[in-house]
């Protein structure tokens, strides 16, 4: 048997995929999360405890016996900002304290590229400034910051800040695009759509993950950035998934600063699920060196972006009849469009 892995946010999308990438491993894996684990094709190979980061017992009782935690488990932009705090920060500092007492051999934590905030160049080294967007970014800023306070108590804690991810259970603003793409319509973006905004497979995430877990703990203790290798422009790569959906539509760009300030006013009035992260980046390049990674993990991503996109709509267009009438502001769910389901009747 492998090393035993408590999983953080084990609900979530990212965490079905690690677990499934772990058992093939031959792990041993528990997972956290407040979610029901709705997952009938590993639900018996693992345990389940159903809770919250920031209930310090929960963690403590999680804790036993663990080799490796991943702490995956975080509150959303579109959460609440005192949800976001108390579960990024203090969730955090749970989880890291807990594994710190019990001796856990390393505590994996994956932060994000949001705490660069809009950056002024390209590609983002893990040294850059960090000045995050939003509640969201500040808050995962912080969350680092806990895990260095550690790291000079003689904890192994590799941190990793991947792109938005996607693949197999994803949906979120993703599912928005997809939608659109079923039902045979095109796309608008967000300024012209040349500039170059990289994505990651989940897939290429776990093995990542994976890599920071079995690695030698002097040299993987340490930040990562973590992105697909191939990427062209935001234009190409969409239009990779409208060209598989067949029905001859195109991305259509629209200019930037006006579309930007009609997505900050249907966010004020709560009729957009776009969020500041999302309209502000979207028509800036946005990618991050993995050179790091490569050279000290050995990080090897399989994925491009169109083919971390297309593997997504594909997974999308088989399990629509499970999530089609669904809801929610998490990554598993598809969130509600707003007017922009209005909006959709002109493309």
């Amino acid at each position: 048997m492998g090393k035993r892995y408590l999983i953080t946010g084990g609900a979530g999308f990212l965490g079905i995929n690690l677990i499934r990438f772990l058992l093939k491993k031959g792990c041993s894996v528990i997972s956290l999360d407040t979610a029901d684990f709705e997952y009938d094709d590993v639900k018996n190979d693992i345990r389940i405890i159903k809770g919250d980061i920031r209930d310090r017992k929960i963690v403590d009782k999680s804790m036993e016996q663990i080799d490796i935690v991943v702490h995956t488990a975080a509150a959303l932009p579109l959460y609440k900002k005192e949800d976001i705090f108390s579960t990024d920060i203090d969730g955090t500092r749970n989880i890291v304290d807990s594994a710190f007492n019990h001796g856990v051999e390393r505590v994996i934590h994956i932060s994000s590229t949001a705490v660069y905030g809009i950056p002024d160049h390209h590609p983002l080294m893990e040294n850059d400034r960090l000045d995050g967007v939003g509640y969201y970014g500040e808050a995962k800023i912080k969350a680092e910051e806990v895990c260095q306070e550690y790291r000079k108590k003689g904890m192994c804690i590799p941190v990793l800040r991947p792109k938005s991810f996607i693949g197999p259970e994803r949906l979120g603003v993703f599912a928005l695009f997809y939608d659109w793409a079923k039902d045979g319509k095109g796309f608008p973006m967000i300024g012209n759509g040349r500039n170059r905004y990289q994505f990651l497979d989940v897939e290429d995430l776990c093995e990542a993950i994976y890599l920071a877990a079995e690695g030698d703990k002097d040299k993987v203790n340490d930040t990562f950035n973590i992105g697909a290798k191939e990427f062209t422009t935001m234009r190409e790569d969409y239009q990779a998934v409208l060209d598989y959906a067949g029905f001859g539509k195109k991305i259509k760009g629209f200019p930037a600063k006006p579309m930007i300030l009609t997505l900050r006013f249907l966010e004020f009035l709560k009729l957009s699920p776009l969020y500041k992260w999302v309209y502000e980046t979207a028509c800036e390049d946005s990618f991050v060196s993995i050179e790091k990674a490569e050279k000290i993990l050995g990080y090897k991503p399989k994925y491009s972006n169109k083919d971390a996109l297309l593997r997504n709509y594909k997974w999308y267009l088989e399990n629509l009849a499970e999530f089609e009438n669904k809801t929610g502001i998490s990554h598993r769910v598809p969130w509600k469009q707003g007017v922009l389901k209005l909006v959709k009747v002109f493309f």
